[in-house]
């Protein structure tokens, strides 16, 4: 398996089913953190630039490859936000959207409502610490399991079970809380 993850990075047809196989999946994990179809579009652009950069780090010994694009997007996320914060600081609004087809526009629209409830299970965790966050929306939003989350944050297994049972104890009384894999 590390060897066929190698050839996405040089492999046109490899590339081209690693994208088919996992984009919707990408797709939904941005769209649950994203509000705007044009940025979840860029972002789910710049995720698969950045597998094509970063094929040859995926170790299947470590975890699914669902786990390390979501890690992958998560810090496509992180450095999105870094610099929109830096250029709104410099500009009053964001320029160079790339025009999206009223067809686009739709299913990433759809998309986005789909996630609606998942965004408000975010707001909801958004007073927790930073990386007990990280974790139970990675377990309990995104589905990965708890060593697959912790590949993902880049910690160890044993860390991120002390962070999902911090976070679920902390917001035990929200239903959606108890979600998600435990182990």
């Amino acid at each position: 398996m590390l060897r066929k993850r190698a050839t996405i990075a040089t492999d046109p047809v490899a590339f081209e089913a690693f994208y088919r196989r996992h984009v919707d999946a990408v797709t939904r994990f941005l769209a649950r953190r994203v509000n705007d179809p044009h940025d979840v579009a860029d972002l789910v652009a710049e995720v698969f630039v950045a597998v094509l950069d970063s094929g040859r780090t995926y170790r299947a010994e470590l975890g699914s490859e669902i786990a390390w694009l979501y890690g992958i997007a998560r810090k496509t996320i992180s450095a999105e936000r870094r610099r929109a914060f830096k250029q709104h600081r410099l500009t009053d609004r964001v320029s160079g959207r790339r025009p999206l087809d009223t067809d686009d526009l739709a299913r990433l629209e759809e998309r986005i409502d789909a996630e609606r409830h998942a965004r408000q299970a975010l707001e909801a965790m958004a007073g927790l610490p930073d990386g007990e966050r990280a974790v139970l929306e990675l377990v309990v939003l995104d589905r990965l399991t708890v060593a697959e989350a912790a590949l993902a944050l880049g910690i160890r297994q044993g860390a991120a079970k002390v962070r999902l049972h911090r976070a679920r104890r902390t917001l035990r009384s929200l239903p959606f809380v108890m979600d998600g894999a435990s182990g």
